[in-house]
């Protein structure tokens, strides 16, 4: 399971994330969703163990992420918003960079490389330099990377950034893959996403969870079932206007 305790983070007097808990079980997709500014990226980065928190706890199956963060991290793959790539490297010679990083055997490695390279659509620029690739084939070599330790969980914000219409149907076939015995948080501006891919739906707000529950419950709230209705009555700020 992964858990998550009363996650606080401050910055600059003001608070990003308040108290944030919640649970995922193995099985679960869960599309983790807010506005601009709501506390997503914060919160994932404080479960990946890359930014520490002020206050809350964290566990990965069992491990703390910072009193045993080498072996939290070991079980976890992460996708950040803006994943970093090393342009002078191909793609092969990334997931190489990523899997010795992790002290994954070089005997293990190629087969990992292109189990990643064919569940993400790469193998085809395996050996391409990465400067040279569209931002919808960067994208999917960054998913690659979290993906090619085989991990059992996955954290994953904004999988489908600059993907086309054909990648983004891909990459949720992927996902829902990947789903069983996995652990799979994934943070979307997409709300159709989380209706075709996830089982639950975590709403945040000013740093503070407003919503955790299936999407077609989550949906149900409006009248005609229309979720970014609710989505938008859940969020808006005081002084914007009615619609």
């Amino acid at each position: 399971m992964l858990k998550l305790d009363g996650l606080t983070k401050t910055y600059a007097g003001q608070r990003g994330v308040s108290s944030v808990s919640f649970e995922v079980a193995r099985g679960e997709v869960v599309g983790f969703v807010g506005p601009n500014g709501a506390g997503k990226t914060t919160t994932l980065r404080m479960i990946a163990g890359t930014l520490e928190p002020d206050e809350g706890t964290v566990q990965v199956l069992g491990q703390d992420v910072w009193s045993n963060r080498q072996a939290a991290q070991a079980m976890m793959g992460y996708l950040p918003e803006h994943a970093p790539l090393y342009d002078d490297m191909t793609p092969r010679t990334y997931l190489d960079f990523l899997l010795s990083a992790r002290e994954v055997t070089r005997k293990q490695r190629p087969d990992l490389i292109s189990q990643a390279a064919i569940r993400t659509q790469v193998a085809d620029v395996l050996d391409r330099r990465i400067e040279g690739l569209s931002k919808g084939y960067r994208r999917r070599v960054a998913l690659a990377g979290a993906l090619a330790h085989d991990p059992p969980v996955l954290v994953l914000d904004e999988p489908s950034d600059g993907l086309d219409p054909n990648q983004k149907r891909v990459t949720r076939v992927l996902i829902r893959e990947l789903s069983p015995g996995r652990i799979i948080l994934i943070s979307t501006h997409q709300l159709d996403e989380v209706v075709n891919v996830c089982s639950r739906l975590i709403l945040i707000a000013d740093g503070q969870v407003r919503a955790d529950q299936s999407p077609a419950d989550f949906a149900a709230q409006d009248q005609n079932g229309q979720i970014d209705e609710v989505f938008y009555r859940l969020t808006k700020r005081p002084d914007e206007a009615a619609s």
